[in-house]
């Protein structure tokens, strides 16, 4: 049995990526943070994988998503909630639902509440849910764990949005997605994409 996911069973959920709430984020570098969400955006685009975004407060705290998140997805909806938990909202859950997958990838803010609860959720649905813990921001960097540990305890599966993206493309030699892989790893990859980018430029040179 192949342990190894593939983007055709995904949905990616994200939830509250607006600044309001990014201003509450202690766990992780506020830049890092968005340049992950973005990153995770971009993964899921690059292997079509359904998106859906939620926000909360949107009028009266947390304001618009950020717009590096918007400009992203332009034509895909906004559900906005009164609850912190996506899946007691009844749009933001039938939309998940209305994608027919069963596997789920969640990024977001925060990590202690709006991403937890539905994470919690929807593994109690009958989901299987994936957390790209490096693209989700907590209040510290304790609860920020503490809520991955309890997510983890209940069945979910911490990941990366490098180790998302290396997993959907497993083969440099899968032409349809690899210039666009590789250049999110060249994008965001830290040392990683420095040294594709030295490669491809070396190689490049007569």
């Amino acid at each position: 049995m192949d342990e190894l996911n593939s983007p055709d069973d995904f949905a990616l959920v994200v939830v509250d990526p607006q600044a309001g709430l990014g201003f509450a984020v202690q766990s992780i570098d506020r830049q890092q943070l968005l340049n992950n969400l973005v990153a995770t955006v971009e993964t899921a685009q690059t292997f079509n994988v359904p998106t859906i975004v939620s926000t909360s407060a949107t009028k009266v705290y947390s304001g618009p998503p950020f717009p590096a998140i918007r400009e992203l997805l332009p034509d895909v909806p906004v559900y906005d909630r009164h609850s912190m938990n996506l899946w007691e909202d009844d749009a933001a859950r039938q939309a998940v639902i209305a994608t027919g997958k069963r596997k789920l990838l969640f990024a977001g803010m925060l990590t202690e509440a709006c991403v937890s609860f539905p994470v919690l959720c929807t593994l109690a649905a009958g989901y299987k849910v994936f957390v790209v813990a490096d693209a989700c921001g907590g209040v510290t960097v304790d609860s920020h764990r503490y809520a991955l540990d309890r997510m983890s305890a209940k069945g979910a599966e911490m990941t990366s949005w490098m180790q998302v993206l290396l997993e959907f493309q497993r083969d440099w030699t899968r032409k349809a997605t690899y210039d666009r892989a590789r250049g999110l790893i060249e994008r965001f990859g830290g040392g990683y994409g420095m040294g594709l980018k030295y490669a491809r430029d070396m190689l490049a040179r007569p």
